[in-house]
């Protein structure tokens, strides 16, 4: 069993050190992440410039790039062999409901997913003067991946999991749930540059709107590790008749 492990806070970040040794003995362990904090890349692929790649360390490997080109070249052909799974995280934030289509967490998993493999995003709900029980959340990445190994899931599924920052004795268990939604996020912040010059920060994302029982915003909120079966596939197959019926005749 050959796992690849990626993440979007970089290949120093605490959560991917802790997932690692979470998934020794598992199987073989290879590190690729980017060089840099790359949160909110999203699904981002570099193709204006090329990529440099360095082994910092044995079974690390560090890229100048995004999450998704940490995954693509690694199984594109960085290296010799053919990967079973990958698994992205431990994300220093969570990524709950619509945070899927910004986050780089889940999106190295979902590269991972449309190259064919199964795959797990996993977070843990810190907050800005939070503890940061990156442990919990190791342990529960080794729980999935362990029930995956044993149990594979139908491969079209990427696993979001959304872990509260909490002891390990006081998680409650795991809980699959669907996304939930977010309120708009707060407005922009204006600040001046060394310059004089106006930039502009994003603002925080809102709390959550569609945050009832089921939802992943729940179940975390509740004390268990939210399980959300994502699905790359986009289209809404429902509304083809209507669509259809719709365009104009040719």
């Amino acid at each position: 069993m050959k796992i690849l492990v990626s993440n979007d806070d970089g290949y120093t970040a605490p959560g991917i050190a802790h997932l690692r040794t979470a998934l020794a003995g598992l199987g073989e362990i290879t590190v690729v992440a980017p060089d840099r904090n790359r949160s909110g890349a999203s699904n981002s692929l570099t193709l204006d410039m090329p990529l440099r790649v360095a082994e910092v360390e044995p079974g690390v490997w560090s890229v100048q790039g995004t999450p998704t080109d940490c995954v693509h070249l690694s199984m594109c052909g960085l290296f010799p062999h053919e990967f079973d799974l990958v698994v992205s995280g431990i994300n220093d934030g969570p990524n709950l409901g619509d945070d899927v289509l910004y986050s780089g967490t889940v999106a190295a998993a979902i590269e991972g997913r449309w190259l064919g493999l199964p795959t797990v995003a996993i977070s843990l709900c810190t907050s800005l003067t939070g503890p940061r029980h990156f442990e919990t959340a190791a342990h529960v990445a080794r729980q999935l991946v362990g029930g995956l190994i044993r149990q594979p899931l139908e491969s079209s599924l990427v696993l979001n999991v959304n872990v509260p920052d909490v002891p390990l004795a006081e998680l409650r268990g795991l809980q699959a749930a669907r996304l939930g939604a977010r309120h708009r996020s707060e407005p922009i912040e204006p600040a001046k540059d060394p310059k004089g010059r106006t930039v502009y920060w994003v603002g925080l994302s809102g709390a959550g709107a569609d945050a009832g029982e089921g939802t992943d915003f729940h179940a975390v909120r509740a004390g268990f590790a939210s399980v959300t079966p994502l699905s790359v596939d986009l289209t809404r197959h429902a509304a083809l008749d209507s669509v259809r019926a719709w365009l104009p005749a040719p």
